[in-house]
């Protein structure tokens, strides 16, 4: 279903899934600290049970009030979101094991991207690529896996996204899991900070 942002918060706060534009691909949110709406990504992913989803907030303040940063991860923050980089941190107390798949660290992103950060100020949403595991990532709302749509509450259409990934970083062990977006950047980073 189409819908536009209200709907879409409103949709989140009642345990639904929504599909929403990001600066990389289309993702697909729900209440990051809703262990059932985590689980319900999960299943409409078809995504196995022991890989973590990142969360999405709307700035900073609001990723280090949901996690344990470090003075140098706060640094690492403020240097590269919001963007297309997916930071690793301790998690806070309310942040279900569900979303991280049992692990104490959980991965955050602020997206560039108003309509992605407008939908995570109420809390945060999950933020997983809006499709089938395995699965290519959705630059557009045609492109969407049915079992995806079907999900939905609400899809937000932002029209094409510029595609990529973002990369994936634990600053405290200067580790970048995966390469993407802004990812030599990040690399530098960590070797001079």
């Amino acid at each position: 279903m189409s819908g536009g942002l209200e709907d879409a918060v409103a949709a989140v706060q009642n345990g639904g899934l929504v599909v929403y534009p990001t600066e990389t691909v289309y993702g697909l949110g729900a209440d990051a600290l809703d262990p059932t709406a985590v689980e319900r990504v999960f299943e409409v992913k078809n995504r196995p049970r022991g890989e973590p989803v990142s969360m999405a907030t709307p700035d900073v303040e609001t990723a280090c009030a949901h996690t344990r940063p470090t003075d140098r991860e706060r640094a690492f923050m403020r240097e590269f979101l919001p963007g297309p980089v997916t930071v690793v941190l301790e998690r806070g107390p309310a942040v279900p094991d569900r979303l991280t798949a049992g692990r104490d660290r959980v991965g955050v992103r602020v997206p560039d991207h108003d309509v992605a950060r407008a939908l995570a100020r109420d809390g945060p949403v999950t933020a997983t690529s809006a499709n089938v595991s395995g699965q290519p990532s959705a630059r557009r709302v045609v492109a969407l896996d049915t079992p995806v749509r079907a999900a939905a509450a609400v899809v937000l259409d932002g029209g094409e996204t510029p595609g990529g990934g973002s990369t994936v970083v634990d600053v405290a062990s200067d580790t970048i899991h995966r390469r993407g977006a802004l990812a030599d950047e990040v690399e530098s980073w960590l070797a001079e900070a």
